[in-house]
């Protein structure tokens, strides 16, 4: 990967959350990518794979604690963290690690 450009590095890592994260609504798979949260997501855990330490989940799931979702044309806003399974979580770690390990 080696992208030393951090709009080409925030891209890459928008799109590969986009299309390996999901929400589960109704036992839908709603993907970031289609509910355009993935570069929301991108440009929040980013900080966490230019640090210099190891991705800690604890940091991920705070970041998706903070990332509101707007429901019933905005009556209401949940989590993040209540719309994705504990899987994505998991994949979304995995994603960041990946991508710490090959900047």
């Amino acid at each position: 990967m080696a992208k030393t450009n951090t709009t080409e590095l925030l891209e890459a890592l928008a799109n590969e959350i986009g299309e390996n994260v999901y929400m589960d609504i109704a036992k839908w798979h709603l993907y970031l990518s289609n509910a355009k949260l993935h570069t929301v997501v991108a440009e929040q855990v980013y900080p966490l794979i230019t640090a210099n330490k190891p991705v800690d989940e604890d940091d991920v799931i705070q970041i998706l604690e903070s990332i509101p979702v707007k429901i019933g044309g905005g009556r209401r806003e949940i989590p993040l963290i209540d719309l994705l399974p504990l899987q994505c979580q998991v994949n979304l770690v995995d994603i960041l690690e990946k991508f710490q390990r090959e900047m």
